[in-house]
Formats: C-alpha cells, structure tokens, sequence
C-alpha cells in the first residue's frame, strides 16, 4: 500500500494561487495514477484532476478547466496541483490518491489510497 501526505494548503484572496503537493512512500510510485479530490462542507468528494503514471496524459472537472494543472515527478515521488484564479467555490479540503493502473481514473472508488486531506480556503 502506498502512503500520500498533503501539503501546500492555505489561506488566499480570490484571484491568488497555491500549489499543492503530495508525496509518497512505501510503494513504486510509477506504478500509480494519481488524483486530487475535494471536499467541501456538506458536500460530497468531488473530482478535480487526474494524471496517468507517466504524466503524459492528464484530464480535469470542467469546474478546474483551465486554472488547475496537475503534474508528477516520478523522481521524487511526488504529484503537484497548481491552483491558479482561485475562487471562493474552491474552498474545500484537497485529497489525493493513488490508482493502481495503467490509464487514469475519475471515480473515487477506483482509488486505493488517500491522503489525509490539506485545507484550501478562498476569501472573497
């Protein structure tokens, strides 16, 4: 099992950036397809981005389209998410995870790992 732990979480205006990180242990990381979720308050855990183990391909929720980037370093068993014009509906706490496999996965329950989860908070 491969062990995730999130980091790069914060406060920001409207309009700011942040970049998420997440590292890996106890697994090959290049054996996974990795992907960030979020969380908000009341709501269920919603997709946002997802890349193959490989990085060569990526996909993203239409509501992260354009403004999100996910990327890896297989190196440094490491996956990234840039987070640009944030907007207060951002607000949520990220999580991400790890699917074994040789494409990438949208579905939470196509995930077998997760991390614990960084808070993101947008102000207006």
């Amino acid at each position: 099992q491969v062990q995730l732990v999130e980091s790069g979480g914060g406060l920001v205006q409207a309009g700011g950036s942040l970049r998420l990180s997440c590292a890996a242990s106890g697994r090959t990381f290049s054996n996974y397809a990795m992907g960030w979720f979020r969380q908000a308050p009341g709501k269920e855990r919603e997709f946002a981005a997802t890349i193959t183990w490989n990085g060569r391909v990526t996909y993203y929720a239409d509501s992260v389209k354009g403004r999100f980037t996910i990327s890896r370093d297989n190196a440094k068993n490491t996956v990234y998410l840039q987070m640009n014009s944030l907007k207060p509906e951002d607000t949520a706490v990220y999580y991400c995870a790890a699917a074994g496999g040789s494409w990438y996965y949208t579905a939470p329950g196509e995930y077998d790992a997760w991390g614990q989860g960084t808070q993101v908070t947008v102000s207006s």
